[in-house]
């Protein structure tokens, strides 16, 4: 689709930016923080707080895409015994299966619907980011290394992320119907502007081609069920909890990006297999410039 073209143009750019050492290795960790912890939050604040989010979508498509991340965590433990991967290897496989990149997700979503699409997207990550974060870290650790912490790492992480925290800002702006000042609006606004083109360069510049090697069929198995089976999964969820037109689309969007490059940052601080989940992220956002028109083509 034309809307998503550019997506992956961009991200292209950061990887061959990343490669030539246009902005030199240094600019590349402080991009991506910049745009986690202060362009993307602006973005979520400022469309979320004067959005019309009292429609009836709102429910069943956060219903939809909860219902479509919890099946595959439970096909993926019900098939652990049958892949033959060691615990820190299916941890990596397992948040392959169900982390979305919201960077691409978010740009996706813009180009598609503007405005609207940001606003959808909300719906969808404030649902979506508690629940992936949930299980991640439950399963890395029951089967990671380093595992350990239990529900109080779990809350400590979800506490502590910026786009959650964003979308509940948001939100709570919204409903209170509290007036934000223009100038604190502009403020957002321009800030927000930098979050889809400085976080798509920087996916293409965490891209590590050479990563990609062993265990290949855990790779391809779980590439493939991140970018097709997951967005079945959603389709069918929202097929069954009448889901329909632009609300329909982008919950299938975010069903089919591919993983979270951050994926790797949570695999090494708790034992994951951070060789594999490297080549997982490298092939899925690969794999995706044709696999999310297909299945948008498919499943829309």
């Amino acid at each position: 689709m034309q809307a998503l073209a550019p997506v992956f143009v961009v991200i292209l750019l950061g990887y061959v930016a990343k490669r030539l050492h246009f902005l030199g290795d240094a600019f590349w960790p402080d991009a991506e923080k910049a745009t986690y912890y202060l362009f993307f939050p602006a973005i979520l604040v400022s469309k979320l707080a004067v959005a019309d989010i009292g429609g009836d979508h709102v429910w069943p498509m956060s219903l939809a895409t909860m219902g479509a991340v919890l099946a595959m965590a439970a096909l993926q433990l019900a098939a652990r015994r049958f892949l033959g991967l060691d615990g820190p290897a299916f941890s990596s496989v397992f948040q392959g299966a169900i982390r979305p990149n919201t960077y691409v997700g978010l740009a996706a979503a813009y180009g598609l619907f503007g405005d609207e699409g940001v606003t959808l997207s909300a719906v969808v990550l404030v649902t979506l980011i508690p629940t992936v974060n949930v299980l991640s870290v439950a399963v890395l650790s029951r089967y990671g290394s380093r595992g350990g912490g239990g529900l109080p790492r779990v809350l400590r992480e979800l506490a502590r992320n910026p786009l959650v925290l964003a979308c509940l800002l948001g939100f709570a702006i919204n409903l209170a119907r509290i007036p934000v000042p223009e100038s604190v609006m502009s403020v957002l606004t321009s800030l927000g502007s930098a979050a889809l083109p400085i976080g798509l360069l920087a996916v293409g510049a965490g891209l590590e081609v050479r990563a990609i090697g062993q265990r290949r069929w855990a790779v391809v198995y779980g590439t493939a069920i991140k970018l097709v089976l997951l967005p079945l999964l959603a389709a069918l969820g929202c097929a069954a909890l009448g889901v329909t037109g632009h609300p329909r689309v982008v919950t299938i969007v975010y069903a089919a990006l591919p993983v979270a490059v951050s994926s790797y940052i949570l695999t090494r601080q708790m034992g994951g297999d951070e060789r594999l989940m490297a080549s997982i992220i490298t092939v899925q956002t690969l794999a995706a410039i044709a696999t999310m028109p297909l299945m948008l083509a498919l499943l829309v």
